[in-house]
């Protein structure tokens, strides 16, 4: 019976009366239409019986604690960024969300120094910039040079060899920078079309300096990418200046920004690198031949690429906002003040800390050597549960070795200062030593 639609309610109904199993017991077309049915019914019947009942936490209110964020990042977010993430949405195509687009590009500009043209977010985190730099410039067996004085430089060299580039590992102890000297004898030897570095090295607490080796990358023919995640905004970075060709950082440190979007900027000689390749990047949805359109860098009429995090700069434009209203210079200098005078109360305490160079100590994150005798899950875990302030132990080389207290943007007071170190006082006066 073509075009008969039969619901639910109306087999039950028929089955309750009989009808079902009185067409049932006829023969032809009639018996096989009554014989689908009631298969169909129980189909029908087995669907409806849910088998995973509803999750009993989700049937309870949101509950988030309140909490101080001084350790590496994410850090607190402003009351107004905070407003600015809460609006309504609107469409990622809509000619008012290309304007804040808009608006974003010329606050990562001024936030990077840098007129580049190619200038955007990243729809991701920080390690999404990384992989969105290294995934458009390097082509499988290009030459890859990766500058490694703490976890992310490893992070970058096991991307670019996941892309299939020759990388050359070029390895300093953590707590230790990389001289001029030393970056163009590796420059020699290897010869690569790019060269990583990381400006801010949150896990083991140094600023690299990068005067000068912008120049150097030019002279032997090679690019330079810096990540500044943990550094930009708190620590002085000059991207047209020093000769940087890629840059990027992320959201959620001294921009007191949610995590989910990362400014990236391309210079010309970066985008020749990328714009010339033999084959398509393998990432689709970092290809920058596609954001580049996305983000109205290319001067063509702005295509779909993929739905990008709406409130999420809506969040970013205002904490890039804000940056620019208190001026780089200011902050920059509010960040090395307040790690100068948490500096001095770590060694009031009595403890050491781990980067020795006062010139090489990365003014967002203070890195402490961990205390002899102590063990520092038992310092950050006792902050944590009588101050319910975050401080926390290394990351990858410095696991062990370390405490890390971050101070970013809104957390960068000299109040939080003295509340960190009478948490670790008294951390210190209450946490058991070991007997060795």
């Amino acid at each position: 019976m073509p075009g008969v639609v039969f619901r639910s309610a109306l087999l039950t109904r028929l089955t309750s009366c009989g009808l079902l199993a009185q067409v049932e017991r006829g023969s032809g077309p009639l018996a096989q239409l009554g014989s689908w049915c009631r298969s169909f019914s129980r189909s029908m019947s087995a669907y409806a019986e849910l088998t995973v009942p509803p999750p009993q936490a989700l049937l309870q209110p949101l509950i988030v604690p309140k909490k101080l964020l001084l350790g590496p990042g994410p850090s607190n977010i402003s009351s107004r960024v905070q407003e600015a993430g809460g609006k309504q949405m609107i469409g990622h195509m809509h000619t008012e969300m290309f304007q804040i687009m808009d608006e974003i590009k010329a606050g990562i500009q001024y936030a990077f120094q840098t007129t580049n043209n190619l200038t955007l977010a990243i729809s991701g985190s920080g390690h999404a910039a990384m992989e969105a730099a290294l995934v458009n410039v390097v082509e499988p067996g290009d030459v890859v040079l990766i500058g490694i004085h703490g976890v992310w430089g490893e992070r970058a060299a096991d991307i670019a060899e996941r892309i299939g580039g020759d990388v050359r590992r070029f390895v300093k102890p953590p707590g230790e920078n990389f001289t001029l000297q030393e970056i163009e004898q590796a420059l020699v030897q290897h010869k690569p079309i790019l060269f990583f570095m990381t400006h801010g090295e949150s896990s083991s607490g140094v600023v690299q300096q990068m005067d000068g080796m912008g120049p150097l990358c030019h002279k032997h023919n090679c690019l330079l990418l810096v990540d500044s995640v943990a550094s930009l905004g708190g620590a002085p970075l000059y991207m047209d200046k020093q000769g940087i060709d890629i840059l990027y950082s992320g959201s959620q440190k001294v921009l007191n920004c949610p995590p989910g979007t990362a400014p990236i900027s391309f210079n010309d000689k970066a985008c020749q690198k990328i714009f010339n390749r033999k084959k398509k990047p393998t990432s689709l949805y970092l290809d920058m031949s596609w954001l580049s359109n996305f983000w109205g860098c290319d001067g063509n009429p702005r295509k779909y690429h993929h739905t990008s995090p709406i409130t999420g700069l809506f969040a970013l434009r205002e904490a890039l906002a804000i940056l620019a209203e208190e001026g780089l210079e200011k902050n920059w200098k509010l960040h090395q003040e307040n790690a100068e005078y948490l500096h001095k109360g770590v060694q009031d305490l009595g403890l050491k800390l781990f980067v020795k160079d006062k010139a090489m100590r990365l003014p967002t994150v203070t890195t402490i050597s961990v205390p002899e005798g102590y063990e520092w899950k038992d310092i950050t875990g006792f902050i944590m549960k009588n101050y319910q302030i975050e401080i926390t132990g290394g990351l990858g080389p410095t696991v062990g070795m370390v405490l890390r207290i971050g101070l970013m943007g809104i957390n960068c007071t000299k109040a939080n200062v003295d509340l960190v170190l009478r948490a670790l006082k008294d951390a210190l006066e209450h946490c058991k030593k070991s007997k060795h």
